[in-house]
């Protein structure tokens, strides 16, 4: 191998890498962290459901339909077969539509392309035990997990775009038995496709998933190009112009990176949201429903509203509400938007981030009484920490404060709230999934490690569609 450094006998972290994604063993990851895995699966299954219809879903599964190809993977709940990277970007987008998939702070979404790459490897490849297929989710969520950076080096980058192409590309590489040399070209190959911007979230665009979509995809092209012989820079983590100095900004090294890497497992940093928006919306919808619980506030009752926030969460969804072209995706990242729903609903689910909810005039002259702040010194409590201000019109005020926000690590959920969390996206999808289905997926998941193949999955999901 050409990898190593020169001079140096020791192993390169690029061949860390790849070397643990070829021999990682289910048995030698903890317990607790397949258990994260495991409510990662049945996160993205609930979520791909709910979110197959939603803006721009239907038109992906037109183009690669009309697009056509060798029928080789399922898109999922719509059916027909398409070649195998374009099936991972359909059931990729439709994901993350819903904005309520798997995260990590301080942004990237593992999950909604790490599991639609899997599926596709696992039919391209004629079949692949439950096994193999936790096992390759765990190892590119892991990979993903390890190669996420800070706020600082993202730096505007979209998180998805960044680390979560090495994930997702690990996960394939796996399920595709890619062989040493074969899987560092595909982790490689990946680098190169690295890209994407939070300008897309900003200005409420569709991009956001399909920045998703695009690394599932990607990651697809990848193996299959390396299985085909194609190289990509073997130092792409420290190299000159690598991952750590282009993106990372210097800040990380390939060894920090792959320290301990198969004894120590940094998945457990996912995250799992309780509301259907930007994890950084949750906190301040969590802080406002309790409040509203503990002190019987009212929409009514309130005169003025101070939320203030890190500079990080200011950026992303602290800017003023406004309808947009994409109603949902504004909704989703806009911290005044969802406390207002959250003081006129008492609540906050999928149902909520629709069109006609989003329009209630009530909600926008609510989110005009709602002003979001930032605060640098927040970031010492926390990527979620927030401070909440809520005067009434008799002039009372009440303060609430939060350094973690559910579903964060250090504030996790239940094993009900997930249970509640995929049964929210099965009553949200209506006659697209039955109870029925619904159940028998939750059900397979559960046993994920003994099924002798993934694929007994896929018919559950397009059962009970239109």
């Amino acid at each position: 191998m050409s990898g190593r450094r020169e001079g140096s006998c020791s192993i390169s972290a690029e061949e860390r890498l790849a070397e643990f994604v070829r021999t990682a063993r289910l048995e030698e990851i903890p317990l607790t962290a397949m258990e994260i895995v495991k409510n990662q699966v049945l996160a993205i299954a609930g979520t791909t459901i709910a979110g197959a219809t939603a803006d721009g879903c239907e038109a992906a599964v037109r183009f690669y339909r009309e697009l056509g190809g060798k029928p080789e993977a399922t898109i999922l709940i719509h059916g027909g077969k398409v070649p195998a990277q374009d099936a991972a970007f359909v059931n990729a987008v439709m994901g993350r539509a819903l904005d309520f998939c798997d995260s990590m702070a301080p942004g990237p979404h593992p999950g909604a392309a790490i599991f639609p790459a899997a599926l596709a490897a696992s039919e391209l490849m004629g079949g692949c035990s439950g096994r193999a297929f936790i096992t390759a989710v765990a190892v590119g969520t892991e990979v993903a997990t390890r190669l996420n950076l800070s706020e600082a080096a993202y730096d505007g980058f979209d998180p998805t775009g960044i680390c979560v192409p090495f994930g997702a590309t690990a996960a394939a590489s796996r399920i595709l038995g890619l062989n040493l040399k074969q899987t560092w070209d595909a982790l490689a190959l990946a680098f190169n496709n690295c890209g994407g911007s939070f300008q897309s979230h900003v200005d409420g665009s569709l991009g956001v998933r399909f920045v998703q979509g695009r690394v599932a995809q990607s990651a697809l092209l990848a193996v299959r190009l390396a299985r085909e012989g194609i190289t990509g820079p073997k130092n792409f983590l420290d190299g000159v112009y690598g991952y750590f100095h282009l993106y990372a900004k210097d800040m990380l090294t390939g060894e920090t990176a792959t320290s301990e890497l198969g004894t120590r497992y940094d998945l457990t940093k996912l995250v799992f949201k309780k509301y259907p928006s930007c994890a950084l919306t949750g906190g301040s919808t969590d802080v406002m429903l309790k409040l509203m619980a503990e002190e019987k506030i009212t929409a009514e009752d309130v005169e003025q509203i101070e939320i203030t926030v890190p500079p990080y969460t200011h950026k992303l969804v602290g800017h003023g509400f406004r309808i947009g072209e994409n109603p949902k995706v504004n909704a989703q990242f806009s911290i005044q938007y969802c406390v207002a729903n959250a003081l006129i609903r008492g609540a906050s689910k999928l149902i909520h981030f629709e069109d006609e909810y989003i329009r209630d005039p009530r909600i926008m002259e609510l989110t005009k009484r709602i002003n979001v702040i930032q605060e640098k010194s927040l970031e010492a409590r926390g990527h979620s920490a927030l401070d909440m201000s809520v005067v009434s019109r008799s002039g009372r005020e009440y303060r609430r404060s939060l350094d973690i926000a559910p579903g964060f690590p250090g504030n996790i959920l239940t094993k009900k709230e997930h249970e509640q969390r995929f049964w929210d996206c099965i009553d949200f999808a209506g006659d697209r999934m039955s109870r029925q289905n619904g159940e028998k997926i939750a059900a397979l998941i559960d046993a994920i490690d003994t099924l002798d193949d993934i694929r007994r999955l896929i018919p559950l999901f397009a059962s009970g569609r239109p």
